[in-house]
């Protein structure tokens, strides 16, 4: 007689991301909470684009893009400040023109946009 395997009803594992959109969305909304101002400069794919970050802190233009981490996570790294940020946002963009490009203006901007979206 063969042996049966005992039912499970554990559903199968499910990685929920939100869409690229609502995390943009959600991003500006919090930064014009605290009094900043953003913009989306590059719309991306709508569901899945990648999400890159311009920050203007005291004059200075510095480009985040998220790395993943050993934690499962994001890390968001500058790649680029200064003159280079256009230039670099270009390339992206030609490589990946599903990449949303988004500029905030707000102190400590980097914090921010990583409490929010390192976990996705």
């Amino acid at each position: 007689m063969a042996r049966r395997r005992p039912a499970t009803n554990a559903p199968p594992e499910v990685n929920i991301r939100l869409a690229s959109s609502v995390k943009v969305a959600a991003l500006l909304r919090r930064v014009s909470a605290q009094g900043g101002f953003g913009a989306v400069l590059a719309r991306g794919d709508a569901t899945a684009g990648s999400i890159a970050i311009v920050t203007r802190e005291a004059g200075i233009e510095t480009l985040l893009s998220p790395i993943f981490a050993m934690t499962g996570g994001y890390e968001w790294v500058a790649i680029a400040t200064g003159d280079a940020v256009a230039d670099s946002i270009s390339r992206a963009r030609r490589y990946d023109p599903d990449l949303w490009v988004v500029e905030l203006d707000i102190p400590d901007a980097a914090r921010l946009v990583a409490e929010m979206l390192s976990e996705s």
